[in-house]
């Protein structure tokens, strides 16, 4: 890789690394990039892998005893799993606007902070109503994690890197399926300990984790590249030069004007489609695979560690795929394949209640709906231009996107077991749909930059001139597919 590329987009949307970064200092971009690395995904990858686990946890928790020691009964469990989504995505643009004025280190600790706390306050309740409170304010609380984190490692990578770093980074996602599973089964052997049942332990040494992570979240994680000290005065002078470069020269002020401008763009709600019908598959898999390989005939205990090897699987292949698109310059086949390949598990689930090809079903369904959270976000990421914009794309995205855990909470009902097909019907339907979203997404990008193209060739204005125009700058190319 030259030490003096920039990036730029050529007109078919792909990201190029054709013009000439800073002269005048000499950077290994190689070593640079290392360098965020390390000090920036290692806590971000923590800080979300905790995230994921703890807000879903009560599925493991549901069958180490909850639901019988609150004696719930009907859809009392599905409420409880729904009503964390409704403030996890009303509070989510708020957040990242706050998050734009406010040191990112000091908002994303704060917020880890408060849901650890409550997440402790969950290993004592006695009733079901008490519960639906304890989530209401856990998504409250984790409301602005993702979106929030999401924006500021687009703030920190050009383009043509981002998806690989989000792929390590929404790779936690994945991971923590993996380690609730394993830490789940470990943890509900405590029960009785101290009179507090296993579930309940489960919900207090993981909210005590979340604490002790928050502090070193705000310890740890660097400021903006303006002000990164672990960085040299000549590493900040390029980054900075890199990413202005990568954004065509747009603003980065905070301005309401570009919120406006985020909420009056149809690409954000077609995002927010792919996005929905990504996560409704995924989060009824998180919620309720080890509620479904028991259902195969397996008992709770080993339901809880079979539901382990399947998240590994997702996660090398979020990893992998993610690398690839940035190698690639493409965004959309991947997603499409991911779709691909989430159909094929859940229509083996629908078809047939067979424990073997039921769990083979399981890495097909993990692998085919997981992943997609890091590619499309990193598409919402590349194809979105201006700093505040960008913030609140994405915060839409995610919070209109994770209304999918509202309905991934009710789709699983318990009438319908051993069989679920009308679940399984369910997430068929979404991946469909989040495939046709993406063909016509990619079809429209190619027509809007061949627009642009011809915009540069009839403007004579310079860069500056369209800096308040976001990624609607002839400038300003997105990926396409």
């Amino acid at each position: 890789m030259p030490s003096t590329a920039s990036l730029t987009s050529n007109e078919k949307g792909s990201v190029s690394s054709d013009v000439p970064s800073t002269a005048d200092v000499s950077i290994d971009e190689r070593r640079l990039l290392r360098k965020l690395d390390w000090r920036l995904l290692p806590i971000l990858t923590l800080l979300y892998l905790w995230s994921f686990l703890d807000r879903t946890n009560i599925g493991n928790a549901k069958i180490a005893g909850l639901t019988d020691d609150l004696k719930m009964v009907g859809l009392q469990y599905n409420i409880c799993a729904a009503v964390f989504f409704v403030p996890y995505c009303l509070f989510e643009v708020p957040s990242n606007m706050v998050l734009k004025k406010v040191r990112p280190n000091l908002w994303l600790a704060f917020l880890m902070l408060v849901w650890g706390s409550i997440m402790m306050s969950m290993a004592a309740v006695k009733r079901y109503e008490h519960l639906v409170v304890a989530r209401f304010f856990l998504g409250v609380a984790e409301a602005g994690l993702l979106p929030g984190a999401t924006f500021y490692l687009s703030q920190w990578y050009p383009r043509r890197f981002y998806a690989q770093r989000m792929g390590l980074f929404i790779g936690a996602n994945t991971l923590a399926g993996a380690f609730g599973g394993l830490l789940a089964f470990a943890i509900q052997k405590m029960d009785g300990i101290r009179n507090l049942q296993g579930w309940s332990w489960i919900f207090l040494l993981e909210g005590l984790v979340t604490v002790v992570i928050a502090v070193f979240g705000f310890l740890f994680l660097p400021d903006y590249p303006e002000k990164a000290k672990f960085l040299t005065s000549a590493e900040r002078a390029y980054l900075v030069d890199l990413l202005a470069k990568d954004s065509a020269g747009l603003s980065k002020k905070f301005e309401i004007k570009f919120f406006w401008q985020a909420v009056g763009d149809y690409n954000s709600y077609l995002y927010a489609l792919v996005f929905l019908t990504s996560v409704i598959p995924g989060y009824c898999f998180a919620l309720f695979v080890p509620t479904i390989i028991k259902g195969l005939g397996y008992s709770a205990a080993n339901a809880q560690l079979m539901s382990t090897p399947p998240y590994i699987f997702a996660c090398l292949v979020t990893v992998a795929l993610s690398r690839i698109s940035d190698k690639t310059k493409m965004r959309g086949p991947y997603i499409l394949g991911v779709a691909i390949m989430g159909i094929i598990g859940y229509t083996i689930w629908f078809s047939t209640q067979s424990a073997a090809a039921g769990y083979i079903a399981a890495f097909f369904a993990c692998a085919g709906t997981l992943p997609n959270i890091a590619l499309v976000l990193s598409w919402v990421g590349s194809n979105t231009g201006g700093d505040l914009k960008r913030s609140v794309v994405l915060a839409m995205v995610i919070g209109l996107g994770n209304l999918g855990g509202v309905c991934s909470s009710f789709v699983y009902r318990p009438q319908d077991k051993p069989t679920y097909r009308p679940g399984h019907g369910t997430a068929i339907g979404c991946l469909c749909l989040s495939f046709t979203t993406v063909l016509f997404m990619s079809w429209n990008y190619r027509r809007l930059n061949a627009i642009k193209a011809a915009q540069i060739g009839e403007s004579k204005g310079e860069m500056d001139a369209f800096a308040d125009m976001g990624d609607a700058s002839p400038h300003y190319r997105q990926v396409s597919s």
